[in-house]
C-alpha cells in the first residue's frame, strides 16, 4: 500500500495520494526514510577511465623514490617535473600511491641530534657535588659585558669560588676549576662537577683536566634549565639583591663588590634549602651545634610559655638527608 503511494506520489501530490488510499502523511515520510536502499549488482567495480595503468603506477613510484626526488615531498616533486615540462600525474595521486606503499612520512634526510641523558645527581654531604656557571654582568658602556663565574656546593649551598673577567674562554675556566679543587681539596672519585653545555663547559682543557683529576663530568640537557637549578637560584638572589647595580664601572669596582657579596652570602645569609642555616656553617660542618643552641631556646621559650605552642613541644630541626639533581627513582637510589 505505501509502495503504491510512492508510486502515484510522482505524478499526484502527496497530500491527494495519502487522501485516496487512507494513510497519514507522516507515515509515508517515516517508512521512506527507513526504507532499505536499493541494492546494487554484485558485479567489479567499473575501473575509472582516467586511471593510471599498472605500469604507469610503477613508474611513478619509481620516480618518487629515485635518488633526485626520494628526499623531496610529493608538491616538490610534481613542481620540478612541470619545471622540467613534464606531467605524469596530480599530486595527490602520487600521495596515494606513497600511501599505499608506506610511504607518507618525512621524506627529507634529517640531523639526528645525539640523545642527552637526564643527569641525576645526589649529594649527602659537602663536597660530593659541585655544580658551576657563568652569567654576564654589565660593564661601563652599553654593549660592554663581564663574565663572572661562579661554582658552589649543592649540598651547603656554600659559593666554593668566584672570579670576574673581561671575558670567559677556556683556559680562564680551567684554572678557575682547578683552583677550587685543590683548595677544597677535592680527590679523585670523590666528586662531580656539573655544569651546562656552555663552550668553555665543554671545551678540551676543562675536559681534560677533569679527567686528569680523576672528577666525574656532568652536563646539562640543552635548553633545561632545571638540569642547573641550584646555581641559576644563586644568580636569582645575586642580581635581586638591592645592593646589585645596574652597571659596574670597572673590574675592579665588580672585584670589590662581588668580594664582600659573597662573604655575606657564605657567613651571613640564612638559606631556606637549609633549615636556614648560613652556607658556610653546613659546608664546615658546624651544623649540628646551630641547630641544637637553637632547638635549646624554643625548648626553654615552650617551658615559660606552653601555651603559646599550638603543636606542642618543638622538635628539633634536622638537615636534609640528601639534596639532588633531578631526584633518581626510588629504585635506582636504593640500589
Amino acid at each position: 500500500m505505501i509502495e503504491a503511494a510512492v508510486t502515484i506520489s510522482s505524478t499526484v501530490s502527496e497530500r491527494a495520494t495519502c487522501s485516496v488510499l487512507g494513510v497519514s502523511r507522516s507515515t509515508v515520510r517515516r517508512r521512506n526514510k527507513t526504507a532499505l536502499p536499493i541494492s546494487r549488482s554484485s558485479g567489479e567495480a567499473k575501473r575509472p577511465c582516467n586511471a593510471l595503468t599498472q605500469a604507469e603506477r610503477e613508474a611513478v613510484l619509481a620516480l618518487l623514490n629515485s635518488e633526485r626526488f626520494c628526499d623531496l615531498a610529493a608538491p616538490q616533486v610534481f613542481t620540478q617535473l612541470l619545471d622540467d615540462g613534464i606531467y605524469l600525474c596530480s599530486v595527490s595521486t602520487m600521495y596515494r600511491l606513497l600511501r599505499l606503499n608506506a610511504q607518507v612520512r618525512e621524506r627529507r634526510r634529517l640531523a639526528r641530534h645525539p640523545e642527552y641523558i637526564k643527569p641525576e645527581l645526589v649529594a649527602t654531604a659537602p663536597r660530593q657535588v659541585l655544580t658551576w656557571d657563568i652569567t654576564k654582568v654589565r660593564g661601563p658602556e652599553k654593549g660592554v659585558w663581564f663574565s663572572l663565574l661562579v661554582m658552589i656546593d649543592i649540598f651547603s649551598r656554600y659559593v666554593v669560588g668566584w672570579t670576574l673577567v673581561a671575558s670567559a674562554n677556556a683556559e680562564i675556566a680551567k684554572s678557575f676549576i682547578d683552583a677550587i679543587l685543590k683548595r677544597e681539596g677535592i680527590t679523585a672519585g670523590q666528586a662531580v662537577v656539573h655544569a651546562d653545555r656552555g663552550t668553555e663547559m665543554t671545551s678540551q682543557p676543562v675536559c681534560m683536566l677533569l679527567d686528569a683529576l680523576g672528577i666525574k663530568q656532568s652536563h646539562s640537557r640543552p635548553r633545561v634549565s632545571d638540569d642547573n637549578p641550584f646555581i641559576e637560584s644563586s644568580f636569582k638572589t645575586l642580581k635581586y639583591h638591592p645592593t646589585f647595580p645596574e652597571h659596574f664601572g670597572s673590574l675592579a669596582d665588580g672585584r670589590a663588590f662581588f668580594g664582600p657579596y659573597f662573604d655575606w652570602y657564605n657567613n651571613n645569609h640564612r638559606h631556606s634549602g637549609i633549615r636556614m642555616l648560613t652556607p658556610a656553617s653546613v659546608h664546615h660542618g658546624f651544623e649540628a651545634s646551630v641547630l641544637d643552641a637553637r632547638h635549646t631556646v624554643m625548648r626553654a621559650a615552650f617551658a615559660a610559655n606552653p601555651d603559646r605552642f599550638a603543636a606542642g613541644e618543638p622538635k628539633r630541626a634536622q638537615l636534609p638527608a640528601a639534596v639532588w639533581i633531578n631526584q633518581p627513582h626510588l629504585g635506582e637510589a636504593a640500589a
